[in-house]
């Protein structure tokens, strides 16, 4: 069966889609890689910035969350300017309506064993970030800022995308992480293998 692509506003979604959604980010990222995410509890993973107005980016296959992006607008609060700011070394924090925060970003299938820590894998990862990419065109964003471990930065290059880091590595909360571009230009969109013009979303 091939993977279902699902993304939707957090408003367009049932309440059992969103808790399906939670759930499997608490698997992933409290129960797997052991992140300290105070908002976490009762087995689901939901923080402030889960609004009415966010974009959700699902893989499902055969009714299973095999893979997930968030997308916020940097016109709001988002993570990296609420709790990651330190990571811009000063810089300029985003906030424009043609930058969109990338986050929670996984392609896990806890259906099957795998490394317990590993938060992507390269054929997930593509099909998550190839959907997240494809919303985020629709709504005239023209980047992505997102903050990971520098683990997602062998992924990227990988794939091909126009990437780039917008912050220096340092360690927050035992891990390694890094804020990072990707700019949604001819580059990126022919390494996912995305046909978008501005005409076909009018």
């Amino acid at each position: 069966m091939i993977p279902r692509v699902a993304t939707a506003k957090a408003s367009q979604l049932k309440l059992i889609d969103l808790n399906q959604i939670f759930s499997y980010r608490h698997s992933v990222f409290v129960e797997r890689l052991n992140w300290t995410l105070p908002d976490a509890g009762a087995g689901l993973e939901v923080d402030q910035f889960d609004r009415d107005n966010t974009y959700h980016v699902c893989i499902r296959d055969a009714g299973a969350t095999v893979g997930y992006a968030r997308l916020l607008p940097t016109t709001e609060p988002y993570l990296l300017s609420e709790v990651f700011p330190e990571l811009m070394d000063g810089a300029l924090i985003p906030r424009s309506s043609a930058v969109w925060e990338l986050s929670r970003f996984c392609s896990v299938d806890l259906r099957s064993p795998s490394e317990p820590r590993r938060q992507a894998d390269f054929g997930g990862c593509q099909a998550v970030l190839r959907a997240a990419v494809q919303c985020a065109l629709e709504h005239d964003v023209s980047r992505l800022i997102a903050v990971s471990s520098v683990a997602m930065e062998r992924i990227l290059s990988r794939l091909g995308v126009n990437a780039s880091r917008a912050s220096p590595t340092k360690q927050l909360h035992g891990h390694s992480v890094f804020a990072f571009w990707i700019d949604l230009d001819d580059m990126t969109k022919n390494a996912l293998r995305i046909t978008f013009s501005a005409a076909e979303a009018a």
